[in-house]
């Protein structure tokens, strides 16, 4: 335990050295030439490119994930790969997956501890309408998963969790989480319902990007966004659910030409040519917080237009996302076309280019990829176990 405090320290001092000096060292186990460093003045969508580059450096050479082996699937150890919470099931299935270089030999070794319960498939296989203690039916595999670990082994009780994490992109992981105060409070819960609201807190948890695999096959981002192409100013289709979206319904739905707000699509248009001929995509919160659209809208090279309320958006520690998106306030809804066609043709161009740069980081591969959404994932534990310091 003493050496891996002392070599995170090492990270630390490292990235605090890249920062000073603009510079990287460059790592030894990978070629790095799939990463370019912008030149001085040129658009960047990094907060601090040197911190991050510096961070993902020294994750790739030490980082370690011990997976628990207890349980038996499909509650643990895998979970829905085809669905809208499709990525809970890719993470599971990639920290199973022997060529993955962050899993550990060892839990002796390990940087994180990975509780491999799929919150999806508790909810698939336990809840049935009418039950009035759901919630604690649906708590109590979480529960008793953390009372066998912490009994049989020493790595949750001296960290109280605080190394430890969950994966879950269905609505209920936030709530299930409650199944132990420790996990609410202490571990890392990376989540697709990242609500700040909701007790979501962005210094120690990681919002796991939402992605609809609706057939399960993996696809690959539009590598160049024309925008000459793009005909339509803003589109929007999905269904009506919450009140953010009712408001944009109220305002929008077929009162535009420009504007495009459908509350779903007929059948004789095609939802991906919308995307791919408009210059922003609407990204309103549903019932929860997050939503697929945002990723979509990456894919396909559209701008996405945030419209949400204390959602903490992915990869946002290492990300500025006001180099590759637009947020607009619910309160602004009725002037979402004048903020739009008021924002500088230039201006969409540099937003344009940065939604190009930030593809990479949004594509899921598996196994995964150098920058590509799973490993970007990995960043975001591997910066939450930085940020910690456990006692020797």
């Amino acid at each position: 335990m003493g050496e891996i405090e002392e070599d995170l320290a090492r990270v630390r001092a490292s990235i605090r050295r890249a920062v000073l000096l603009r510079k990287c060292t460059p790592g030894k186990l990978r070629d790095h030439h799939d990463f370019v460093i912008p030149s001085e003045g040129s658009l960047s969508i990094y907060r601090n490119v040197y911190a991050f580059y510096q961070s993902y450096i020294e994750m790739e050479k030490r980082f370690k994930i011990w997976t628990y082996k207890e349980g038996e699937p499909p509650i643990m150890h895998g979970g829905p790969e085809a669905s809208i919470y499709a990525i809970e099931g890719h993470f599971m299935s990639e920290m199973e997956d022997k060529r993955n270089p962050y899993a550990a030999k060892n839990p002796n070794e390990a940087h994180v501890f990975l509780f491999p319960f799929s919150v999806a498939n508790i909810v698939r296989y336990l809840y049935k309408d009418g039950l009035l203690n759901f919630w604690d039916i649906l708590r109590s595999p979480i529960s008793d998963y953390i009372t066998v670990i912490s009994n049989k082994y020493p790595f949750w009780n001296r960290s109280l969790g605080a190394d430890h994490f969950m994966v879950s992109c269905h609505d209920w992981g936030p709530y299930l989480s409650g199944a132990n105060e420790e996990l609410y409070d202490k571990s890392i819960r990376v989540l697709c319902n990242a609500n700040k609201s909701e007790g979501f807190k962005p210094e120690k948890d990681v919002t796991l990007p939402e992605v609809n695999l609706p057939d399960g096959f993996l696809s690959n981002a539009t590598t160049k966004p024309s925008s000459t192409s793009r005909s339509i100013l803003a589109f929007f289709a999905g269904g009506a659910h919450g009140f953010i979206r009712e408001y944009l319904m109220h305002q929008w739905q077929s009162k535009d030409k420009d504007l495009l707000v459908y509350e779903y699509l007929p059948k004789n248009l095609n939802y991906i040519e919308f995307m791919a001929k408009s210059k922003y995509c609407l990204c309103p919160s549903g019932y929860e917080v997050a939503s697929p659209r945002i990723v979509e809208s990456i894919f396909m090279g559209c701008v996405p237009v945030i419209i949400s309320v204390n959602y903490s958006l992915p990869f946002s520690d290492v990300l500025d996302w006001s180099k590759f998106s637009v947020e607009i306030q619910v309160e602004k809804i009725p002037e979402i076309k004048r903020i739009l066609e008021e924002i500088p043709v230039d201006k969409f161009k540099e937003l344009q280019e940065g939604v190009e740069q930030a593809q990479k980081h949004f594509v899921l591969h598996r196994p995964a990829k150098r920058f590509d959404l799973l490993s970007m994932v990995f960043h975001s534990i591997w910066l939450r176990r930085l940020n910690l310091r456990l006692p020797y």
